[in-house]
């Protein structure tokens, strides 16, 4: 059962205590990287036989199996892939950011392009968690970015196939290749390249231990989004709130896994008893109850705060993945919560219209580093570099400047670089 927490009744390190990953991966990814930057393909393929009890000829998604697998997908869910690409879409081009040039004095022009990465590689979770959410989410920026190739990597089924509605979600999302691979394989197989697969410039998308460790370890080699940890939802309600549907919501990230995080805060104790009562209600009629469970028990907590104000503050020092804020007039609030990864406002936006379909990135920060970094954007697909031009007749105004500078530094060479144009 979930514990109930007042606030001034239980120290801090209570109330604030994070889901720890207790799984120690590091020398077997690190293994693992080597192995595929040693043996490229040939590691990949008996990497896919062993994990993935595949089997494969090869490791490219052909044309012919896209179609095949659209064919396969229900015309109803194809039409809902599409309405929520075109709902990501729709906020991910507002994104958009613009080169600039400064000139308004004479001799001088100072800029900055901005240019999209190469190459983007995905990573989306297959087997038998197929997340088509995922492709729309980490793709279409990238596409809107203007990234000349778009590289999605996921895990094989059993048969050598990949699940039909990844292979679905890739199409409308306009992804350009597509590999039968998934782990810390992938992750590597992405950085360092093979005989198939491209070697890319920045990898995105959420996985598990192995997955993460993999981009933790590779970071440098190429650039990655974040360093995703288990999911998480707090919800900051008041006494008015509906406790079956705040409880319907703590469960819609309790079900993800063992290791997630509901946390609700509310200034109301009588909606905490009922939350908690609520819980043990709808918990045993979910299919993953037993994930459900052990995430609720182990993870789960209810805070009591003495007013809505306090526990807005309490999730602000939490920071959490998804932060829904269900109260009548959520926008009265808003520009109290400083950290949070993606904010659902009022009592009509469970989280899962941002997973699936809404248009705001579902790729978020997690365990507390919303204090610092951003959902996925377009922004993580480009890249700025920025220019300078003087003529003589400006750099001479500045030079005496430019090596008085350089002399307070003991950069000697710096100053007669700028002082040899003007004494010529």
């Amino acid at each position: 059962m979930i514990s109930i927490l007042k606030y001034n009744e239980v120290d801090k390190e209570t109330i604030f205590a994070r889901t720890q990953a207790t799984m120690n991966v590091e020398q077997i990814v690190s293994d693992i990287i080597h192995n595929v930057r040693t043996n490229g393909d040939k590691a990949i393929y008996e990497y896919c036989e062993k994990f993935d009890n595949a089997k494969l000829s090869s490791l490219l998604v052909t044309e012919e199996e896209i179609e095949e697998a659209v064919n396969l997908v229900e015309p109803k869910f194809l039409e809902i892939l599409e309405n929520a690409a075109k709902n990501i879409r729709k906020f991910h081009e507002k994104q958009v950011r613009n080169s600039f040039i400064i000139n308004d004095e004479n001799g001088i022009v100072i800029g900055q392009k901005i240019i999209p990465v190469d190459k983007a590689g995905l990573y989306v979770p297959g087997g038998t968690a197929a997340y088509p959410s995922t492709v729309l989410m980490d793709s279409i920026p990238a596409k809107i970015a203007g990234c000349k190739e778009v590289v999605m990597v996921t895990p094989p089924q059993s048969n050598g196939k990949v699940n039909p509605v990844i292979l679905a979600a890739a199409k409308i999302a306009g992804v350009d290749k597509i590999f039968k691979v998934g782990g810390a394989q992938a992750v590597a197989a992405l950085a360092y390249g093979t005989e198939t697969i491209p070697k890319v410039d920045k990898i995105v998308g959420p996985g598990n231990a192995f997955v993460a460790e993999a981009k933790k370890q590779v970071f440098g080699q190429v650039s990655i989004d974040m360093i995703a940890g288990p999911s998480e939802i707090l919800i900051v309600a008041d006494k008015y709130s509906n406790p079956s549907h705040i409880a319907a919501d703590l469960l819609s990230q309790a079900e993800h896994d063992k290791m997630a995080s509901a946390v609700l805060v509310t200034e109301s104790y009588e909606l905490a008893l009922a939350v908690q009562n609520e819980l043990e209600v709808q918990i045993p009629l979910l299919e993953r109850s037993e994930i459900a469970r052990a995430s609720i028990d182990n993870n789960g907590k209810i805070i009591v705060a003495d007013t809505l104000d306090f526990a807005i503050e309490i999730s602000n020092e939490i920071a959490p993945e998804h932060l829904e804020l269900c109260v009548d007039n959520p926008f009265d609030y808003l520009d109290s919560i400083r950290h949070a990864g993606s904010i659902f406002m009022g009592r009509n936006c469970p989280e899962a219209l941002g997973d699936y379909y809404a248009g705001p990135n579902h790729t978020l920060p997690t365990s507390g580093t919303a204090k610092f970094s951003s959902p996925l954007s377009v922004d993580d697909f480009v890249k700025k570099t920025q220019y300078t031009y003087y003529t003589k007749e400006a750099l001479k105004r500045v030079a005496d400047d430019v090596a008085f500078f350089a002399t307070k530094e003991g950069l000697t060479a710096h100053a007669k670089s700028a002082t040899i144009r003007t004494e010529e």
